[in-house]
């Protein structure tokens, strides 16, 4: 879904595999928390703290994959990868390598 979703971005595709392994719900059906800070939901790793109203206001949810993606997206226009900035160490080596990161996973 991630992949199919990031396709014309797929820059997000490495943050997505970087952040969560592709994750938004853990195998008990609770929304993936961040380990180092458990304010970062979903797939994309989006931090309620800043960007909650915003998604809200933008009708997007970011508990729910598509609404998750959607934000990232969102974000992503408007800041390009610096809000993934922590996690950099691992997605900067795929970015470029669209075809050879989709061997990862």
């Amino acid at each position: 879904m991630v992949r199919e979703y990031f396709k014309d971005t797929p820059d997000l595709i490495a943050v997505a595999w970087c952040e969560s392994r592709f994750t938004q719900y853990d195998a008990d059906g609770s929304i993936h928390r961040g380990r180092v800070n458990n304010d970062d939901v979903g797939v994309m790793q989006i931090n309620i703290v800043y960007h909650l109203q915003t998604a809200l206001k933008l009708d997007m949810d970011l508990y729910d994959t598509e609404g998750n993606m959607a934000y990232a997206k969102y974000l992503y226009d408007k800041q390009g990868l610096a809000p993934w900035s922590a996690s950099k160490p691992c997605w900067s080596k795929y970015l470029g390598q669209e075809l050879a990161f989709r061997e990862v996973n």
